[in-house]
Formats: C-alpha cells, structure tokens, sequence
C-alpha cells in the first residue's frame, strides 16, 4: 500500500525539481547548465546570481505554490460536488476572492489585510452559490454547476465596474494582476508554508474523503462526520483560493486539469490524489509561467493566458463526456 502511494509521488517529485531547473535555466536571457550549478554552489558571475537567486527562483517557487493551491482547492470541490466540473474558478471563488483583493488594494491597505479581504470574498462565494442552488431536494452537480457559472459572471460584471471606477494609474497593475501575473511575486514562502501544512493536515482524512466521495449517505452510515468534513472543506477550498489570488491573481482552470488528468492516470484515492495534486499543480503553473515569460521575449504574457487555452479544452471535453 505504502509503495503504491509513494512510487507515483516520487516520480512527481523528481519531474517537479526538474520544472524548476527548467524554469531557473530559461529565459529572456538563457543559462547553461554549467552557469546554472556554479550559482548552486554560490559561484557564478554576479549577474547570473541576480538572475536566478534574486528573480527567477522566487517567481518559480510562487508559482509552484499557487499551482499546488489551486489544484488541491479543485480536488477537494470535486470530492465535496462529486463532479469533475467543478473548480474554484468555474464556481466563482476565485472571482469573490479577487473582488476582496482589489477593494483592499483601491481602499489602499496591504499585506494580511489583502489576503483577509480575498478569503472572505471566496467563502462568501462559496456559501452563496451552495445558498442559491440548494432547492427543495438539496444539491445538484448540475444545478451547482450552473449557479457557480452564473456567480462567477456576476463577479465579472462587478470587477469591471470597480475597474471603471478605479484611478487611471492603478489600471493598468490592476487589469494585468486579474489576468494572472507572477511578476510581482517576491514571497514565495507564505503560500508554499500554507500548501505544506494543508497537505499534511488533509492526508489523514484520505479514508473520509474517499467515502464522502461516494455520497454523504453512504458516508454517514460508514461512521464519517459529514457535516462537519464538508465545512471543513468548504473553509480549505476557499483559504487555498484566497491565498493564491493574493499572490499571482486570478488563474483559471488549474484546480480543473490536474485533478481530472491524475484521476485517469492514478484513480481516485484521495490520500495519493490530494499530495500528487500540489506536486502537479506546481509544476504545471511552473512550465505555464516559463512559457508565459519566454514566449515573445523580452515582453511576458500573463500565465492565466496559458493555462486558459489548456483549460477551455479540457472543460468543454468534460463537458461533452458528462452529457
């Protein structure tokens, strides 16, 4: 059993480390392997040390982090729904968490204040798509999908108007954080501590979740505390969410692809989905942002760009699979 679990894990560690090295090494301005293990060792040229210790290896954690985030919170809305549609960005989490983002950044406070603001806005989004799709025979995966769509593009319309609204000189900042942006992520470690501890603390609920998985009913005659577990994830779901918006914007589509893609690969234990989940996501948002900055260099595209022309495929085939 152990074996199962960690052979897969450890593949995932080591194309993860490999990610990294890839995204160091390439660039506006490329480095060989050799410059690359010379910094490593604390030699190296000062320039190739600025380049990498100073900017690209922060940018490279931050999305590693966020990835993992936004894929665990997916994972765990799947398990909750018990629909492979669902995600953070398609149910509008990620809009209200971007929504409290930026009233913080226009009422001009910053740092915990911002990331308070975020987590509140997606959990009021969560608990107001659960509100409005529980009709009189509970939960849908099709009605909640449904209301997460239409949350999700009233939360558009709303950051366009704050949008409008905002001094001309923010605009620009503002528009390109909401399309998803590492370029200011230079503190990696608050969301890679939050994606650490998270992991730690879900995987020995992986039995629960599995069963919750099947249907509260069948969970609940099993001996698992439905209720509870389900706020629980509700909570987690959105202070992931929370904690990746305020670090590189609003990013689509990851908590959607990584967790649908290692199901088929691995199946559908949560006890080796959920670790595998913040090691995929990371890397995926890592080669996403690689590609994103080296694309038109010098100029960078923002990475929601590149993991929305991954995701709008993968969801319209999901979609067409559930019909």
């Amino acid at each position: 059993m152990a074996a199962r679990l960690w052979q897969p894990l450890s593949l995932l560690v080591v194309i993860a480390m490999a990610a990294m090295l890839f995204a160091l090494a390439v660039g506006s301005a490329q480095l060989s392997v050799g410059q690359l293990w010379a910094v490593v060792q604390g030699q190296g040229d000062a320039l190739a040390r600025t380049m990498v210790i100073d900017l690209r290896l922060p940018r490279a954690l931050s999305a590693f982090a966020v990835g993992g985030l936004l894929a665990v919170a997916g994972a765990l809305m799947q398990v909750l729904l018990r629909n492979p549609l669902a995600d953070p960005y398609v149910l509008g989490l990620s809009g209200g968490a971007s929504i409290g983002a930026l009233a913080a950044m226009l009422a001009g406070v910053g740092g915990v204040l911002i990331s308070g603001s975020a987590f509140a806005g997606a959990l009021f989004s969560t608990f107001l798509v659960f509100g409005l799709a529980h009709g009189s025979g509970g939960w849908t995966p099709s009605r909640l999908l449904l209301t997460g769509v239409v949350v999700a593009a009233g939360w558009g319309a709303v950051i366009t108007l704050m949008l409008a609204l905002s001094p001309a000189e923010r605009l620009p900042g503002m528009l390109y954080w909401l399309m998803g942006d590492l370029s200011y992520a230079r503190t990696p470690w608050p969301p890679l501590l939050l994606l650490f501890v998270i992991c730690i603390v879900l995987i020995p609920l992986g039995r629960s979740l599995n069963v919750l998985a099947r249907g509260p009913q069948q969970a609940a005659a099993l001996g698992v505390d439905v209720r509870p577990l389900e706020w629980g994830i509700y909570i987690v779901a959105s202070l992931l969410t929370a904690a990746a918006v305020t670090t590189a914007g609003s990013i689509g589509f990851v908590g959607l692809v990584v967790p649908h893609l290692l199901r088929l690969l691995l199946g559908n234990d949560q006890r080796l989905i959920l670790p595998a989940c913040s090691l995929a996501g990371g890397t995926l948002l890592v080669l996403a942002d690689t590609l994103a900055r080296t694309m038109i260099a010098p100029e960078q595209l923002p990475v929601g760009v590149i993991t929305a022309l991954l995701g709008v495929p993968t969801f319209l085939f999901l979609l067409y699979r559930s019909r």
